[in-house]
């Protein structure tokens, strides 16, 4: 974080001033429970309790300023140091606009690079993020890069991020999601992005936008938002992110798994010459479930010996497109677009070819939840992917399963996928339907929020036991304990407010382990936290 004082957060944030002018705090938190000595507490209105009623509580642990929209008092009733503004979350906004306005200004000064990269979709934002910040981490561009932890990717976790900034950050990536239109804009007004990455529109929280159109007006928010030197970065293979080339005064580099010689026959995809698009072929996943393929990467100098030059085709600007082999740890053909979408924006921050490609063949999932694999003693393969879900995400997690367990018994527990609006029937059936088809074995369907996909499959085929409907996770888990057998290989997938991913964290433990999930519950009504939800 950089420095701010008590007084210069006041005159940001336009609040009144109740501490000392000169008090200077060294981070920022929303939770009261993560406040350390220097820390800024803010207190916003939480979904379950108010942040106001923890001030004495981050105090105690060390905070010395409290951003509040009403002054609280301690036990004698003297007034906590404070600035006390009219909307705790926007205030945020403010202080983290102002910081990226300095460390860019501050570095501009002093001669070095600062490149801010937004990404957004309805899908593979938090894996994009994580992969394209461990390719920063690893080149030799000099300065650190600063990303999101988790899905903080909201109007308070992006400026949770940008507070992790300071002057030494080179790289400033961050994740955009948004439940209405206008949402991306605003965060893009705060960040000031020179990359802007749209991996895709989905139908997930289509219910919330008002359908999947108004989705695409939201994503594309982001592209609008960037500067005419700026970058977006667009997924070709998606007919609603390609057409956002129109929507920008940036350049436009796109990226497609489809191979150069149709790509730009697809009636979808705009006029992108071939010098500005990143391209995967030979896509193959090797007996692992890890994506394999060739990138190219147009406009790129390879070190001898490190890849194969290919002569410019027809169209190009005259320079060269490289070609790198990528061998991914992720699971799954649908990180394959994660993964191009990660080496586009790289690419367009400079970073050389052979330096993205070594990168990706070596990072792994660095996020929970994202088609997490463990492998128990007794030969049973958990694949975790219940982080959240949308029918897309879904569909490709059903496809994974079915190829990763030929000559294996698979097992696919799932639960709602949520905010699908008035589609939520048809999606869940077609999900139903389509775990039939992929000869998956057996089937737990998991809530009454997903009963359809449990009826859908019962209807295409799928009887007695092969298909089985439980009311609860507790329900679920007891058949998963009772009959389970060496060999199996278990999928869990679910929108997050549905919880699944504990369940899969229960099921990965040793069979003689206790019903408790590795993750730290929550602390009781102290969700005067980060984010709520997770936003699309």
């Amino acid at each position: 974080m950089i420095a701010l004082t008590a007084a210069e957060i006041a005159d940001i944030t336009n609040g009144r001033l109740a501490a000392e002018p000169g008090l200077t705090p060294a981070s920022v938190v929303t939770d009261s429970r993560e406040a350390t000595a220097g820390s800024l507490y803010v207190a916003k209105p939480g979904e379950s309790a108010d942040g106001h009623d923890f001030v004495g509580a981050a105090f105690d642990r060390g905070a010395v300023l409290a951003l509040v929209e009403r002054e609280v008092a301690d036990a004698a009733g003297a007034m906590y140091p404070a600035v006390v503004v009219e909307d705790a979350v926007l205030a945020m906004g403010a202080l983290a606009a102002e910081s990226v306005r300095r460390i860019r200004a501050h570095r501009a000064a002093a001669g070095a690079a600062f490149t801010v990269i937004g990404i957004t979709g309805s899908a593979g934002k938090t894996t994009t993020k994580d992969l394209l910040a461990g390719i920063f981490a690893a080149s030799d561009a000099g300065g650190a890069t600063v990303a999101p932890q988790g899905s903080y990717n909201g109007e308070v976790g992006v400026p949770l991020t940008v507070f992790k900034a300071d002057f030494g950050t080179r790289y400033l990536v961050i994740e955009m999601g948004a439940t209405g239109i206008g949402h991306i804009r605003y965060l893009a007004d705060m960040v000031r992005p020179e990359i802007g990455v749209v991996l895709g529109v989905g139908s997930a929280h289509a219910g919330e936008f008002g359908g999947i159109d108004n989705i695409a007006v939201a994503k594309g928010e982001l592209v609008e938002a960037l500067p005419a030197e700026g970058t977006a970065v667009l997924n070709l293979d998606d007919a609603r992110v390609a057409a956002m080339a129109a929507r920008t005064r940036a350049r436009v580099l796109g990226y497609t798994s489809r191979p150069a010689d149709i790509g730009q026959d697809n009636g979808s995809q705009p006029d992108v010459a071939p010098s500005d698009v990143v391209r995967a072929e030979g896509i193959e996943l090797n007996a692992e479930g890890h994506p394999e393929f060739e990138l190219y990467l147009p406009g790129d100098s390879a070190p001898q010996g490190t890849a194969e030059q290919e002569p410019a085709q027809q169209g190009t600007t005259g320079q060269g497109i490289t070609r790198y082999h990528v061998s991914a740890k992720l699971i799954g053909a649908h990180h394959i677009a994660n993964l191009l979408a990660a080496a586009a924006a790289a690419h367009a921050a400079g970073i050389p070819g052979a330096q993205i490609a070594a990168s990706l063949s070596a990072q792994t999932a660095a996020s929970r939840w994202r088609m997490e694999r463990t492998e128990r003693p007794d030969g049973v393969t958990v694949i975790n992917d219940a982080y959240n879900a949308n029918p897309e995400s879904m569909r490709a997690a059903l496809r994974t399963l079915a190829e990763l367990g030929r000559g294996r018994r698979t097992w696919a527990v799932l639960g709602a996928m949520l905010e699908l609006g008035p589609d939520s029937i048809r999606e869940h059936m077609t999900v139903g339907t389509q775990v039939v088809r992929l000869n998956i074995s057996r089937l737990v369907v998991v809530g009454r929020e997903a009963r359809s996909l449990y009826v859908s499959a019962v209807n295409e085929g799928s009887w007695g036991d092969e298909c089985v409907f439980a009311e609860t996770a507790d329900e679920a888990y007891d058949l998963l304990q009772a009959e389970l057998q060496p060999g199996d290989l278990v999928l869990f997938k679910s929108s997050n407010g549905i919880g699944l991913r504990h369940l899969g964290d229960r099921i990965a433990l040793p069979p003689q382990a206790p019903k408790t999930s590795p993750e730290r519950p929550a602390e009781g009504p102290a969700a005067t936290a980060t984010e709520g939800r997770a936003q699309l």
